[in-house]
């Protein structure tokens, strides 16, 4: 079963919690503290998995959750930091946050290195870290803080620099056993083909190319007819369209007609799309009968649109060799393979999703407070400048600010988050 959409919630470890201990030895009766440090929460990181072309492995499993660090022991032992939890993807994977839609990442940047979605919480201090000259037995620690969590959307498209497009039964998967090592189910009716197929085509002294054979687009493919809606997304990155036809025309159908119909639901899916280069593939030239094609009006028509058309037959091997040396010649001048750009900021993490505030009012002072928050100041180095930024753009883009206003808070009057103040500038 091929599997290219899935939503899956993924939460990393939390971090563990300082320790309240103090030295306990023979012949010391006042030991001082000692309680050891949390350990860190694993985070959760996607991995590329080249063996793979479907997130069927995410079909019945939508949880995962990496593991806690320890909490802090005496004698100044640190809790055990949690292992990262690896989330295997195909290649082509896009990671979308899923309130809002935004690309949090693409699995092809970087050639597909390793991506931390959701990173672990910090471990707490123990109560050693809070020892002073006038505070020597702290009876209080750090607790840990949590890790990230979010739910997001898989979305894969397929890595190939080649497409076969067409109407079904044109030969597109025939053609791609021909120039490749697949092995596509081949059959004389419709939607034999129920999923993306990929090979890797071979050029002699030259390097070779990906190439997909793309199923089910027929006229209302964009508003989901056929099968094409489940797939326009895998053309997305391709490089070059192979248009395959029928030029034997067997089914009654028209050549240009097809070809007209499929570059409208290109266009209509996405306007990018429709201007990538095309070799129009008129395939099943064996069965051609000149008395019935007006090839002279095709070749045309072809011309008209600055289109290459080469003739080739799937079942007898005609022009297949030159039909691929003509897609490499082209991907040569052609720019390198789509990879899409993240929308999604950090302070996104904090927006929506059922986030509760709470706000109270002490005189002039109004104190916020909330577990999104209580996990944001863990996070926050109010020494560093970028680090406030940060800071601040999420109490905006969270709504923090409006509720204060909403609340009565005003120029002067200060505002205290978790024991740190500030005075309100609107």
């Amino acid at each position: 079963m091929f599997v290219d959409n899935v939503r899956i919630y993924i939460k990393a470890g939390d971090g563990g919690n300082g320790a309240v201990a103090f030295h306990r030895e023979k012949y010391v009766s006042h030991g001082g503290p000692d309680g050891g440090d949390g350990g860190h929460g694993g985070n959760v990181v996607f991995r590329v998995d080249e063996g793979t072309n479907t997130l069927l492995a995410f079909r019945y499993k939508h949880k995962f959750i990496a593991g806690n660090g320890e909490n802090g022991k005496g004698n100044k032992f640190h809790g055990a930091t949690a292992s990262d939890l690896i989330v295997m993807v195909p290649p082509g994977t896009i990671i979308r946050d899923t309130a809002t839609g935004k690309i949090i990442h693409d699995m092809t940047e970087n050639d597909g290195a390793d991506y931390i979605c959701c990173k672990g919480g910090r471990g707490g201090w123990g109560n050693r870290h809070f020892a002073t000259p006038t505070r020597q037995m702290p009876m209080f620690a750090k607790n840990g803080t949590k890790g990230e969590e979010k739910e997001v959307t898989l979305e894969l498209k397929m890595l190939a620099d080649v497409g076969l497009i067409g109407y079904p039964s044109v030969g597109k998967s025939s053609i791609l056993a021909r120039i490749s090592s697949a092995k596509p189910k081949i059959a004389d009716y419709h939607f034999t083909t129920l999923s993306p197929n990929l090979g890797v085509v071979s050029v002699h002294g030259e390097h070779g190319f990906v190439a997909a054979d793309i199923p089910g687009l027929i006229e209302g493919a964009a508003d989901g007819a056929g099968l094409g809606h489940a797939f326009l997304r895998h053309v997305d990155r391709c490089r070059l369209l192979l248009h395959v036809v029928d030029i034997s025309c067997f089914e009654g159908r028209d050549p240009i007609e097809d070809i007209e119909m499929i570059n409208n639901e290109l266009a209509r899916y996405s306007e990018a799309l429709s201007m990538r280069p095309q070799i129009i593939v008129a395939n099943k030239v064996d069965m051609l009968d000149r008395d019935v094609v007006d090839i002279d009006a095709f070749e045309a028509y072809v011309k008209e649109n600055d289109w290459d058309l080469i003739y080739v037959s799937a079942a007898t091997g005609e022009g297949m060799e030159d039909m691929v040396h003509l897609a490499a010649e082209q991907l040569r001048e052609l720019p390198p393979m789509l990879v899409y750009e993240g929308e999604y900021e950090p302070e996104d993490a904090y927006v929506g999703g059922g986030k509760e505030t709470n706000i109270r009012r002490e005189n002039n002072t109004f104190y916020v407070e909330g577990d999104w928050l209580y996990n944001l100041m863990g996070q926050i180095n109010f020494d560093d400048y970028e680090s406030l930024n940060f800071f601040q753009r999420v109490l905006k883009k969270s709504g923090v600010f409006e509720q204060l206003e909403a609340h009565g808070c005003t120029d002067g009057m200060t505002v205290s988050i978790y024991d740190f103040e500030f005075d309100y500038v609107k």
